[in-house]
C-alpha cells in the first residue's frame, strides 16, 4: 500500500495546529475510533472526519476557519464527551470536525471578587477540587465527576445544589467563545450580550468556549445525605410512595436546601438526596413519618463538601456519565403546573409490572429542580425550562446493542406519563438528549427558539456549528 495523500482539509487543519500531529488524528490513523473518537454511546455510529486537539484559543479559531473554507464541513466541541447521542462527534453526521478540549484546563481565582475562571475542557471532578483548593469555594453542577463543564454549563448544568444557586450556566458571569466566523470574543450581559444569551442554553449551535468567568459560592458546611430504600416488586406498592414525594416536593414551601430524586430500577425505588444544613434542620422536616414503610433508611452526615460531591459520585444510579456501553434515553420535564395525575402514577407503576423490559439494566429517575433554577425569567437565557420543577430521566442499556424491546419498553413509560397529559406536549431536557424525540428544538428550547433561529442566521448562516438537533438558522 502506499503512503496516505493528505487531502485539502487535512493539511488545512494540521497547519491550524502548528503542524503538530499529535493535535490532530484523521480516520486513516490506526486505532482512531479507539482512541480519538471514543463513542461514549456505542448504539449511535459515528464517522467524524478528524479529531482535533487544540492548545489556544487562537488554535481553535483556525480549526473554524478550515470548517467555513470549504463547504460541507461542520464542527462540534467536545468537553467529557457525554452526550447520549453522541453529538460531540457529530450524531451519525460524516462532515464533522471535532474540537476536543482536553488541553483548556486552566484555572485561576480572583481572592477579591471570589470569581474563577475555568477552562472549557475541564471535568467536573476538577472544577470540585480547584474551587476547594482556592478558598472553600464551590458552584451548582451536576454529579457524575467524568463530565466536562463545556458542555454542562453551556446546556444548563443541573445538580444538587442548583436549587439553592440556580444552575451551572447560571453561574457563568462571562463566555470566551470561538464563534463561527473564527472570531474570539469575550461574551456577557455587557459585551456580545446576544452571544451571551444564546450561549446559556444553546452553546454547541453557537460556538466554542474556551474558558468561562464564574461566580462561586461559600462552599457548604454541614449536610445530610438521606435515602429511603422500598425494596422489591410489584411496583405497583410503591405507587403511594411516588405520590407522596410529588406532593412533598410541590409544595412552594419546600427548603431550597432540600434536593432530592426518585430512582427506579430493576430492583426496586429509592428516594433519596441531600439536605444542605444541620443534621438538626433535617430531623425536623421528620422525613420518616412522609416516606414510612420502607425497607431501609439512611442518613449520613457530611462535615464538608467534598466528601458528599465524593459520595454523589459513588451513586451508581444517579452516577450516568460511567456508562459507556449502548443505551436509549429519554426525558420528560414537568412544571408546578404539570404534576403527574394520580391515575397517571398508577399506571405507570403497573406498565413497570407487566412490560417485558428486554434488559434488567435500566432506570427511571425523577429529579426535583425549581428554587433559584425558576426565579430567572424565561426568556433571560436560552435554557427552555427555567419553569421546570422536576425532570423525568428514562434509560435502557443493552449489552450487545439497544434491542427493540429495550427501545419500545423506554418509550413506553414517557408514553405512559403523557397519556395523562392530553392535549398538551410536554417539554424535555437538551441536556439528556433523545435523538428520536419530535420537533426536538421545541420541546428543548420552548418560547426562546424563534430568537435563537435568527440569532443562528447573524451568527453562523452556514451552520458551521451543527448536529442533528442543534438550532438552524431563521428561513
Amino acid at each position: 500500500m502506499g503512503a496516505h495523500q493528505s487531502s485539502p482539509m487535512e493539511v488545512c487543519l494540521k497547519a491550524a495546529v502548528g503542524g503538530n500531529g499529535d493535535l490532530v488524528a484523521f480516520p486513516s490513523k490506526v486505532l482512531y475510533q479507539l482512541q480519538d473518537v471514543k463513542p461514549y454511546n456505542m448504539d449511535v455510529a459515528v464517522h467524524p472526519v478528524a479529531v482535533t486537539y487544540p492548545k489556544t484559543a487562537d488554535q481553535v479559531s483556525e480549526i473554524v476557519k478550515c470548517a467555513t473554507a470549504t463547504a460541507g464541513y461542520t464542527v462540534q466541541p467536545r468537553g467529557g464527551g457525554h452526550s447520549y447521542a453522541n453529538y460531540a462527534l457529530g450524531g451519525g453526521d460524516t462532515s464533522t470536525i471535532v474540537v476536543d478540549l482536553k488541553n483548556f484546563v486552566g484555572f485561576s481565582m480572583d481572592t477579591n471578587s471570589w470569581e474563577a475562571t475555568i477552562g472549557g475542557g475541564t471535568r467536573l471532578e476538577a472544577v470540585t477540587k480547584n474551587l476547594l483548593a482556592n478558598g472553600n469555594r464551590a458552584m451548582a453542577h451536576g454529579t457524575c465527576p467524568d463530565v466536562g463543564i463545556g458542555g454542562h454549563a453551556t446546556m444548563g448544568g443541573l445538580g444538587p445544589t442548583s436549587r439553592m444557586w440556580g444552575s451551572a450556566m447560571d453561574h457563568v458571569l462571562e463566555y470566551e467563545v470561538v464563534l463561527a466566523n473564527s472570531s474570539i470574543v469575550k461574551a456577557s450581559a455587557t459585551k456580545y450580550p446576544e452571544v451571551f444569551w444564546a450561549m446559556k442554553g444553546a452553546g454547541a449551535s453557537f460556538g466554542i468556549v474556551t474558558n468561562f468567568r464564574v461566580r462561586t459560592q461559600p462552599a457548604p458546611g454541614e449536610m445530610v445525605e438521606y435515602s429511603y430504600t422500598f425494596s422489591g416488586t410489584p411496583y405497583t406498592k410503591h405507587a403511594q410512595r411516588f405520590k407522596d414525594w410529588q406532593t412533598l416536593i410541590s409544595n412552594p414551601d419546600l427548603s431550597r436546601k432540600f434536593a432530592s430524586q426518585v430512582v427506579i430500577t430493576a430492583v426496586g425505588m429509592i428516594i433519596s438526596g441531600t439536605f444542605f444544613g444541620t443534621k438538626a434542620e433535617f430531623d425536623a422536616l421528620n422525613m420518616t413519618s412522609v416516606f414510612p414503610d420502607n425497607s431501609k433508611a439512611d442518613v449520613i452526615v457530611f462535615n464538608n463538601f467534598l466528601g458528599a460531591v465524593a459520595h454523589w459520585a459513588e451513586d451508581v444510579f444517579l452516577n450516568l456519565g460511567a456508562l459507556s456501553a449502548s443505551f436509549y434515553s429519554k426525558n420528560l420535564a414537568f412544571t408546578k403546573s404539570d404534576l403527574i395525575p394520580a391515575t397517571t402514577i398508577d399506571a405507570f407503576f403497573k406498565y413497570l409490572d407487566t412490560v417485558d423490559k428486554g434488559t434488567l439494566i435500566w432506570f427511571a429517575i425523577f429529579d426535583l429542580e425549581g428554587g433559584a433554577i425558576n426565579d430567572i425569567a424565561p426568556s433571560a437565557t436560552a435554557y427552555g425550562h427555567r419553569d421546570a420543577l422536576f425532570y423525568l430521566q428514562t434509560y435502557g442499556v443493552g449489552i450487545t446493542g439497544v434491542t427493540s424491546k429495550i427501545r419500545n419498553f423506554i418509550t413506553g413509560m414517557n408514553d405512559v406519563i403523557n397519556s395523562g397529559f392530553p392535549g398538551k406536549t410536554l417539554g424535555a431536557y437538551a441536556g439528556y438528549v433523545d435523538p428520536a424525540l419530535p420537533n426536538p428544538q421545541q420541546r428543548y428550547f420552548g418560547s426562546n427558539l424563534p430568537e435563537l433561529e435568527r440569532l443562528k442566521k447573524v451568527l453562523d448562516p452556514k451552520d458551521i456549528f451543527h448536529n442533528p438537533q442543534s438550532i438552524r438558522p431563521a428561513k
